[in-house]
């Protein structure tokens, strides 16, 4: 009767020393992801600034000074298109505002020698302001010729190639200003006692792993009626250089906001 009593005995040891490596992997690391802590709110970093500058004529684009990731100064040229169409447009309409102006003289002159009456001069003068507006209409299509950058910041995305004919509307690059990150996040609604413009934050990002500190800089003024949260900005207090537009992490409101 022993010796059954005696393999119970170490199979119960064995088992029991099986487990224990099993339940040292199941417990808890310190340094498990953010996302389980249930007072952290999940954020995202976003720009200030970002645009997807577009063709705002159809054409060919000539020259295409934008890559991937590249620097842009603010009125860079981002892209150049084949303007020769427009650009005789408006040399035929400064052409014509200069024989209008001759024409509207001329008017004038024989208006002195009882020779043309004031209908013939006003008609003349509406001529050259006509011409003027064509010139300017024709310099404004001009501008359209080249998509400059309204700020400086880096591309983020290039939607085409040069050489390549595009319409009206067509989405040249997207460009991401180089100032300062906005932090993104929702909280749950009932935070609204304690978070308003200039409440402190502690903002950690996972892809750096470092915890910056944060203020609340906007409030939406319409809470999610459906999930009961708010949306909030905050902005990064300095201006860390390791961050970069999308990434993403958890924020904590202190104890004593």
């Amino acid at each position: 009767m022993r010796r059954p009593c005696n393999e119970r005995i170490r199979l119960a040891a064995a088992l029991l020393l099986f487990a224990v490596p099993l339940v040292q992997a199941a417990k808890p690391s310190g340094n498990a992801d953010n996302y389980d802590d249930p007072n952290a709110i999940r954020v995202l970093l976003a720009p200030n600034l970002e645009t997807t500058l577009s063709s705002e004529m159809n054409g060919t684009v000539t020259d295409l000074h934008a890559s991937l990731g590249k620097s842009i100064a603010k009125n860079a040229v981002i892209a150049q298109m084949n303007c020769a169409e427009v650009q005789a447009r408006a040399s035929v309409a400064k052409a014509e505002l200069n024989m209008a102006n001759q024409n509207l003289v001329a008017k004038r002159s024989l208006r002195e020698l009882k020779a043309a009456g004031d209908i013939e001069v006003a008609m003349a003068s509406t001529d050259v302001e006509k011409a003027k507006g064509a010139l300017s209409l024709a310099k404004a299509q001009l501008g359209y010729c080249q998509v400059i950058a309204p700020f400086s910041g880096r591309i983020a995305k290039v939607y085409v190639k040069p050489y390549q004919t595009v319409s009206a509307g067509t989405p040249i690059v997207d460009l991401v200003g180089d100032g300062a990150l906005k932090v993104r996040l929702n909280v749950p609604s009932a935070l609204l006692v304690r978070l308003r413009s200039g409440s402190r934050l502690d903002v950690t990002i996972h892809e750096t792993g470092k915890t910056y500190p944060a203020h609340v800089s906007a409030v939406n003024a319409r809470v999610d009626a459906v999930a009961q949260t708010v949306e909030l900005e905050a902005q990064l207090d300095g201006a860390p250089q390791d961050l970069v537009a999308g990434m993403s992490g958890v924020a904590r409101i202190p104890a004593s906001p």
